[in-house]
């Protein structure tokens, strides 16, 4: 599995969304997006079409219009979407859950490069199907908080000083992100720290 740039920045997209989201900001403007992670807005528009025909993103058009999230960030898995982007997470295809395809390998039951493809599958697939947009975006903003950095799309109307309170609360617009927010310690079964993953247990 390789990660292109098309699913590198599919995924980032997803993230702010879900961050923004978080912050009161359900919506964003494709303009927004595409300054924000630096790309050409047709790049990231063909991205978004993708996302929006496989139900993660959905669109409205108009002034106030933009592309916010079709699903709860909780049903929204890395791997799946790094599937729908690039395809298999197998390296090879005769390991690959979803896209199995037979090598040219003779002895396939005994083949020892399959053997240990499927280790590196599997070893890839558990953190990938594991973690969602929800676990990310939380870890994400309580880095920011940590960091004592504003998180992106703030600059719309909330000021820097009611972002970094002594409680550690980031401010929302929307009463339903309340409780989403209030503690930022400890993820979904498992915490992704300097960009490893570590499982409890």
């Amino acid at each position: 599995m390789k990660l292109s740039k098309r699913g590198e920045y599919a995924l980032r997209a997803l993230i702010d969304l879900g961050i923004a989201s978080e912050l009161g900001w359900p919506m964003l403007q494709i303009s927004e997006l595409a300054a924000k992670e630096k790309l050409p807005i047709k790049f990231l528009e063909q991205i978004f079409m993708q996302l929006k025909a496989a139900g993660y993103v959905k669109s409205r058009r108009g002034k106030f219009g933009g592309y916010s999230l079709a699903r709860t960030m909780s049903r929204i898995k890395f791997g799946a979407v790094i599937r729908l982007i690039d395809g298999p997470l197998a390296p090879i295809r005769c390991v690959s859950q979803t896209s199995y395809a037979r090598c040219s390998c003779p002895d396939e039951v005994h083949c020892g490069l399959r053997m240990l493809m499927f280790d590196v599958r599997n070893a890839i697939s558990t953190v990938l199907d594991r973690f969602t947009l929800a676990d990310i975006v939380e870890i994400t903003l309580r880095k920011y908080r940590r960091d004592k950095v504003a998180p992106p799309f703030l600059h719309r109307s909330i000021p820097l000083t009611s972002i970094l309170s002594k409680e550690g609360e980031l401010p929302l617009r929307g009463k339903s992100k309340v409780e989403g927010l209030k503690h930022f310690s400890g993820s979904r079964g498992s915490e992704l720290r300097n960009g490893r993953a570590k499982t409890r247990g």
